[in-house]
């Protein structure tokens, strides 16, 4: 089922892009489709940085009532619950995109593992061209395919880079920066460590989202 409802469709959608407007370069083609896919989530990744947003105002209140109600925890969840929903803040708005991005990555890397053998093109659509074999070399330079342990490492620092603007952003004494300050160096070593021995299309594909989604940060901060 997971084939039929997400990696065929990702398939042929890469295909047809590779063979219009991807001009027959399979890096040039990841680079169109995650921007494609970004597109698709931009409502809720944007929300979720507005949400993230907003928590980081609320942070001296929380901090408030955690004096206020020191010792009883009870006391503690039903006046936050009751701050969030007076400011319209929902503080599980980030799990959203990522839930939608999760089958997104995991069908993307069916299809970067799987593309470049002939059997797999007998998943396209009868309206999708079937070029018969995927180039893989893309911008002249750079075998897609295999594994890129420089794209690995860019990916990394480019997800240490988002990391801290949401630390930046939450705030030191938002109740997620414990969290945030873990994740700003998990994340990018993990990132770097999965990334270094997979084909070089999903670090690219990584590289992509992360730019977009700092850009979106960027962009929420400014208004």
């Amino acid at each position: 089922m997971f084939t039929e409802i997400i990696v065929q469709p990702l398939l042929n959608l890469t295909v047809f892009i590779y063979g219009t407007i991807g001009f027959a370069d399979f890096g040039l083609t990841v680079i169109l489709v995650t921007l494609l896919v970004r597109l698709v989530v931009l409502p809720f990744s944007l929300k979720t940085a507005r949400s993230q947003r907003e928590m980081a105002k609320l942070a001296p209140q929380l901090e408030q009532i955690k004096v206020q109600y020191k010792g009883n925890m009870q006391a503690q969840s039903e006046a936050t619950m009751k701050l969030y929903k007076e400011h319209g803040v929902n503080p599980m708005a980030g799990c959203l995109p990522l839930l939608i991005q999760l089958p997104v990555l995991f069908g993307m890397y069916r299809v970067f593992l799987d593309i470049f053998k002939p059997e797999t093109l007998s998943l396209l659509y009868g309206f999708v061209h079937n070029p018969g074999t995927i180039n893989q070399v893309s911008f002249g330079v750079l075998n897609i395919s295999t594994a890129s342990p420089i794209l690995a490492i860019v990916a990394g620092v480019i997800q240490f880079i988002q990391a801290r603007m949401n630390l930046q952003m939450a705030g030191a004494k938002s109740p997620t920066a414990a969290m945030n300050k873990q994740m700003m160096y998990l994340m990018p070593a993990m990132i770097v460590v999965i990334g270094w021995s997979l084909p070089a299309g999903l670090p690219l594909y990584w590289i992509i989202t992360t730019l977009v989604s700092i850009g979106e940060q960027l962009h929420v901060r400014r208004s």
